[in-house]
């Protein structure tokens, strides 16, 4: 292992357990086998890294441009996600200074690029995160229930809205949309409690949950909701796809990045009533289904972990050997 040392910056720790969060974790994994690697809010004074990752252009803008001025020799990597691409990097003089201090831009997927002014295209590349495959789970062909889950904490970045919605207009029997996810926006809390008492069994809020536990309930569901205003490239769509479930996405273009121009399973940002049509054909036509599931699993082949770690790997090592 080299002697070389790697800060991953991230502004959500494990506490979180969201995005940010579970992309420093692996990102520290697939860097630790060669480099000493630590995550933590801010880099140490008293440690410096040889190379900063900042997740986050805005939030994590502090100690980049910290870094970048005590050590303007030492190379640094920026993790752009979805609420940088889409919003941030427009307006925010934080985000806009962020990505012109960085020695590399990373992007979660390539729609993104053309977000980016053109002079720092060049010194962005497209590294998809990844997770491990899961066998899809055995399903009965007559199951009772055909579970519908969204992924996420109630923030408005995720549009839960729609998904509650959808609940009140879905039609096919045996459909259940299940939220796992945290409050973040107190109203949205209130709005998902009073969803699950207007509608029993058809909606239900499970709250947030551990990564382990969310990942088995993802397994062994008929589809994965994502209703999402803005995403950099949600790691939830690779959680739903490497376990064989295909997803049922908000047509903006981080999804479009992850899943394709051509995918079928997409509706118009914030259409309840779209969403809910196409839960409703997701379990009343076979053949639509099953074509949905095929073009998921040729997407899966993007997000291996060894892809992940070798992408990574390569954009490091050359930082660290050209400084």
């Amino acid at each position: 292992m080299s002697t070389q040392t790697i800060c991953i910056a991230s502004p959500a720790l494990a506490q979180a357990n969201n995005g940010n969060w579970q992309t420093a974790r692996r990102w520290a994994h697939c860097l630790g086998t060669r480099y000493k690697v630590d995550i933590a809010s801010d880099w140490r004074d008293d440690a410096p890294p040889d190379l900063l990752v900042a997740l986050h252009a805005r939030r994590s803008a502090a100690p980049l441009a910290r870094f970048c001025a005590a050590y303007p020799g030492r190379p640094s990597v920026l993790v752009l996600t979805g609420t940088d691409l889409y919003r941030d990097i427009r307006s925010d003089a934080d985000a806009q200074a962020s990505l012109e201090l960085a020695s590399a831009l990373v992007l979660l997927q390539p729609a993104g690029l053309t977000e980016l002014p053109a002079p720092l295209r060049a010194k962005a590349r497209v590294i998809y995160q990844s997770a491990p495959t899961l066998l899809p789970a055995a399903r009965p062909a007559a199951p009772r229930h055909h579970d519908i889950i969204m992924v996420g904490h109630l923030r408005e970045e995720k549009d839960p809205r729609t998904f509650m919605q959808a609940a009140a207009r879905v039609k096919a029997p045996g459909a259940r949309l299940l939220h796992i996810g945290g409050v973040l926006d107190p109203a949205l809390g209130e709005a998902a409690s009073a969803t699950a008492a207007a509608a029993p069994g058809r909606y239900e809020w499970l709250g947030p949950l551990p990564h382990a536990e969310t990942r088995q309930r993802l397994k062994h569901a008929h589809a994965m909701a994502i209703c999402s205003r803005m995403e950099g490239g949600a790691n939830v769509i690779i959680e739903a796809v490497t376990s064989g479930v295909p997803v049922l996405a908000s047509d903006i273009s981080g999804n479009r990045g992850m899943l394709g121009d051509d995918y079928l399973g997409y509706f118009p940002l914030g259409d309840a009533r779209a969403l809910a049509a196409l839960v409703d054909k997701s379990i009343n036509d076979p053949a639509w289904y099953a074509a949905l599931r095929q073009q998921c699993a040729v997407r899966a082949k993007l997000f291996t972990p060894e892809a992940e770690q070798a992408a990574l790997l390569d954009l490091v090592d050359n930082l660290l050997q050209t400084n």
